[in-house]
């Protein structure tokens, strides 16, 4: 066992431990990131199968994401825009398959009117209610006593229009089941990005990539804290604190310091023995923050067939398998690469089945977005952060129902010397890496008094 002293002991090292520790470190404070993975990047994480190079984790940059924008252009990287050129698909409830382009889906014009209503009356909501303080709305706690499908449904009784909205907040971002969270968590999650209209637009919020993969963003920022600074395989399982230390203690080392950021998604606090505990407040609410489930569907074809077919890639389809498909084809590259998601109810029906069962069903959803020529990739594989130690879920968390009223404000108080970070609990950019930077840097900035 070895012993270390620094200035702040970071636990984690994803976008958001390490944009604290490089905002530390440019201070002149001596840091040290302990990251129990065998690798940086948290839930950024680029990683070849079969020799094709997939994104595992999170990916893409909206225009509005400026603190990832910025970081990404001072560390000299590169970026791209994900292709959209030509016609989308959409699948309705009945299984009809539409080709369409535009931004609003081929539906009825009754649904259509319901749908734009829909999404201008989130745009209100969240323009009202904001990302960094939703708790203190005046209808905050009747908005989080009912969950986003009931209250659609309150809303709208076109039951198309309310799944297509639910969609994109309930498979797209929370990975959870419209009834799991409230309408309060799903206007945060639109305030988040600006408003709804961004979520719902899929040319905006999947704007572009990373040349060479966006956890190479946080490899860069990892290199360049220094030899030394950062300790992989090394779960942190102690915090020993009074009101102005820390003594943070892995299986091979013990790290003393003024601070400690812990900077991992709230689901994984009581995997650290704190002692003295934590307060009850903490003890309780972080129990009532948990993470979706979601499958990330890589397939690669020797070309984007889709292409000669007029088609940009992307397809919806609420009531389908893969809810969500996209062209995904790597900068540079010739073969085609699509990328899917399957959530929160569907992902657990898929788990189920044995693996040669799995991708059948997977491709032939794929196929029926983008024709027979997707049964057959080259290369398939499944992205699951739901079996992964230091994760344990996709994309983010979020409070059940009721929890944001009752506990975001609380969220990101210190307990003395320690502090709590992540894209989880962020305001602006909550669950994207530019959250994850954004709170990385506001709590290094904490520390520091600036």
């Amino acid at each position: 066992m070895s012993d270390r002293t620094c200035d702040v002991v970071i636990v984690g090292a994803g976008p958001t431990g390490l944009s604290a520790a490089r905002t530390l470190q440019a201070a002149g404070k001596d840091v040290v990131v302990l990251e129990a993975r065998d690798r940086v990047g948290g839930r950024t994480w680029t990683d070849h199968i079969d020799g094709q190079m997939y994104e595992i984790g999170g990916q893409w940059i909206s225009p509005d994401q400026t603190a990832l924008l910025e970081l990404v252009e001072e560390l000299g990287k590169e970026t791209y825009q994900r292709y959209r050129e030509g016609d989308s698909v959409y699948i309705a409830p009945d299984g009809t398959r539409s080709v369409y382009s535009g931004d609003m889906f081929p539906v009825g014009e009754s649904t259509q009117a319901e749908m734009e209503r829909l999404i201008a009356q989130l745009d209100e909501l969240a323009a009202r209610i904001g990302p960094t303080a939703p708790w203190e709305a005046e209808d905050a706690a009747e908005l989080d006593s009912v969950s986003f499908h009931h209250w659609l449904r309150q809303q709208s009784d076109d039951e198309t229009a309310c799944a297509n909205i639910g969609m994109f907040i309930a498979g797209g971002m929370l990975t959870k089941p419209a009834t799991a969270f409230s309408a309060l968590q799903a206007i945060l999650m639109a305030a988040s990005a600006g408003s709804f209209t961004h979520l719902v637009d899929d040319h905006f919020i999947l704007d572009r990539r990373v040349v060479g993969g966006m956890q190479s963003v946080s490899e860069q920022m990892a290199g360049e804290l220094g030899e030394g600074v950062v300790h992989l395989n090394s779960p942190v399982r102690t915090i020993e604190w009074t009101e102005d230390s820390v003594s943070v203690g892995t299986d091979a080392m013990t790290v003393s310091a003024d601070r400690v950021i812990v900077a991992v998604p709230p689901n994984l606090y009581s995997r650290i023995s704190y002692s003295p505990h934590l307060p009850r407040l903490q003890q309780v609410f972080h129990q009532h923050q948990s993470m979706g489930l979601v499958i990330k569907v890589h397939a690669t074809y020797p070309t984007p067939f889709w292409r000669e077919d007029g088609l940009c890639g992307t397809g919806f389809g609420a009531g389908q398998l893969v809810q969500e498909v996209y062209d995904n084809t790597n900068h540079g590259e010739e073969q085609g690469t699509l990328v899917g998601f399957i959530s929160d109810v569907n992902a657990d029906a898929m788990f189920a089945l044995d693996e040669d069962t799995r991708k059948q069903r997977i491709v032939e959803c794929l196929a029926d977005f983008l024709g027979p020529r997707a049964l057959e990739p080259d290369v398939f594989y499944l992205s699951d952060f739901g079996s992964e130690e230091w994760t344990r879920g996709a994309y983010a968390t979020s409070y059940d129902l009721g929890g944001l009223h009752r506990w975001g404000r609380f969220q990101n108080d210190p307990v003395g010397p320690i502090h709590f970070a992540s894209s989880d609990i962020a305001a602006h950019g909550y669950q994207h890496v530019d959250g994850a930077i954004r709170i990385g840097q506001d709590t290094a900035r904490m520390i520091l008094g600036t």
